[in-house]
């Protein structure tokens, strides 16, 4: 009957928020319970419709808004709140980067069970059009991006954090798709573009015929073929259907500045180095450079970057953790950027092993990240500088480069 008296008394209640925490939600307590409300900011206090999420946590919906933060901004895009790419349009962005800063912190804290650094330095750019690539869900006939925690598409017919030549892109293929030659099968089109050229690619429940992508092509200039050449700072980078590149066409040239190291040395390993973008600048301070990546494709397109560049350079079509359980040689500096699982149990060891006396790890997770440094500081390493660079303003999703040294 207790347990009753206490949802019941949940269902309709007046919060005051606590803090922003990693996600995007907004945290308070309610009888010793968190609820975790998205689109408030820390301070402010609402009336929200709360519903049971997991492990004893509650969801709230802001029914009502008693109070707003000074930082408090109106969202610039019209399906704010509704569709699942930003959190954070609702608050200003000076605001924003602070609120980072301090969940980078927390996490780290809660997770890592050590302090970050008192000095978190902040790269950021333009907070709008930062995106080159933007991935459209193709559900019921209508295009656009999934709602926050669902299934459900969210039509969009412009996207104020993709860049000019991606709306260009979304604004041809909103036409197309009302046209009876559009592929029904289709599940989502990613675009990728240097804002010159785009690139199309296409997840389907069976191959695409060919005819779509030539009449894609009448549709949109500049539309590629395969490949897409990527310019940044003093290289230019070809980029496959399937090679990850960096996201934030503002940002790119300064994560390569914080990623590099200030004095070079004989060897160094680019760990999940997909086609190259630290690889290729890594040659102009060491000897010799060796890149290890899983993917066959981004293999290629490192290779074929390199030899355009004309620097040499080694790589590996390798899991980076079979790779380092069989290698030796004990590197000057090693670069690991992994996706969002982070490096692991098994690559943590291995680096532990080969002590390279300089390692920068690039993260797009914190938790992972704050999980793989604690062991490494335990081995040895100290944790020289810490840099949050600003890859996804409006959104949750926090970048970050720790830089340690033995």
């Amino acid at each position: 009957m207790e347990n009753e008296e206490t949802n019941q008394a949940a269902d309709d209640s007046e919060i005051r928020v606590e803090k922003l925490v990693y996600g995007g939600d907004a945290l308070a307590r309610l009888d010793g319970r968190i609820i975790l409300t998205p689109f408030l900011l820390p301070g402010e206090i609402a009336r929200v419709e709360t519903s049971p999420y997991r492990s004893g946590l509650l969801t709230g919906k802001v029914a009502k808004r008693l109070s707003d933060h000074p930082e408090r901004a109106e969202p610039r895009c019209p399906y704010f709140g509704r569709c699942g790419g930003c959190q954070y349009q609702h608050a200003r962005y000076p605001y924003q980067l602070d609120q980072k800063r301090e969940i980078l912190r927390e996490v780290i804290r809660r997770i890592g069970h050590f302090e970050a650094p008192d000095d978190i330095e902040i790269i950021s750019g333009y907070e709008w059009e930062y995106r080159n690539r933007s991935q459209f869900h193709f559900i019921g006939g209508e295009l656009g991006y999934l709602e926050a925690r669902s299934h459900r598409l969210c039509p969009v017919y412009s996207c104020p954090i993709s860049s000019p030549r991606v709306n260009e892109v979304l604004a041809a293929l909103q036409e197309m798709r009302q046209d009876r030659r559009f592929p029904r099968f289709v599940q989502s089109l990613e675009v990728f573009t240097n804002e010159t050229d785009a690139q199309l690619n296409v997840r389907a429940e069976r191959p695409v015929a060919k005819r779509f992508f030539e009449w894609a092509a009448e549709r949109i200039p500049g539309l590629v073929k395969s490949s897409l050449d990527y310019p940044v700072g003093r290289y230019v980078y070809r980029v496959g259907h399937k090679s990850f590149f960096q996201v934030n066409r503002f940002l790119i040239e300064d994560l390569v500045r914080v990623v590099l190291p200030d004095t070079g040395g004989e060897l160094a390993l680019d760990l999940y180095a997909g086609v190259g973008l630290f690889t290729l600048p890594l040659t102009e301070r060491f000897g010799s450079v060796l890149a290890v990546e899983s993917g066959a494709g981004a293999v290629r397109d490192l290779l074929f970057n390199a030899d355009r560049a004309g620097v040499p350079v080694q790589a590996a079509q390798s899991d980076v953790g079979q790779f380092l359980a069989a290698y030796d040689r004990r590197p000057d500096f090693v670069v690991a950027d992994p996706p969002r699982g982070g490096l692991g149990k098994q690559v943590v060891s291995e680096l532990l092993r080969l002590k390279p006396p300089r390692l920068t790890i690039v993260s797009c997770d914190p938790s992972t990240l704050a999980r793989d440094l604690a062991p490494l500081l335990q081995g040895g390493y100290s944790l020289q500088k810490l840099t949050l660079v600003d890859l996804f303003p409006q959104t949750f999703h926090i970048e970050s480069v720790a830089q340690l040294a033995l």
